[in-house]
Order: C-alpha cells, then structure tokens, then sequence
C-alpha cells in the first residue's frame, strides 16, 4: 500500500517550513544587526556632539570638526575592541 504523506506532498513540507522558518530568523537577525547599528550611530552621535559643540552655527569649524571625527573614531575604535573581546571569550568559553 502506498505511503499517504508521500503521495501528496506531505513529508516535503516539513522540510519546506523548516527551510522557510531558517530564513525567517536569518532576515530577523539581519534586521536587529541593522537596528543594532542604527542605535550605535545615534549614540555616538549624542555623545560626540554633545562633546564638541559649543554653539551650532551654519559651518562647522575646523576644530569642531576635527573634534567630532576624533569622536567618532575613539568610539568605533572602542566599541570594536569590545565586541572582539567579548568574541574571544564566548569562542573559549568564557563567561562575562
């Protein structure tokens, strides 16, 4: 006797839903990398003009402008340096 799930697609579809629900969490995590990224622009943002500017004008300065691209550097820089050493931990196992 024939296998039912077989002759009508059935037992493919588990494979079809699991295949589609992987990529369903690859996009979700692309998104919250996005978002992720877009909190860390805002937050360096705040931080490196509430450093730098004295008083908003129409044309930044050079010394204001050279104040934000140091900024905004230094944070990359440090949030660079955290995220590797936080990896280095989980991949030996590490706890924070």
């Amino acid at each position: 006797m024939a296998d039912f799930s077989s002759d009508y697609g059935l037992s493919s579809a588990g494979g079809s839903e699991k295949a589609e629900s992987a990529e369903l969490q690859r996009l979700i995590a692309i998104e919250q990398q996005k978002a992720q990224f877009q909190a860390q622009v805002h937050n360096f943002t705040d931080v490196c003009w509430d450093k730098c500017m004295d008083k908003p004008s129409s044309k930044l300065d050079s010394r204001t402008e050279t104040c934000l691209e140091s900024c905004v550097e230094r944070f990359i820089d440090t949030t660079l340096t955290i995220t590797n050493r936080f990896s280095q931990m989980v991949q030996k196992g590490g706890h924070m």
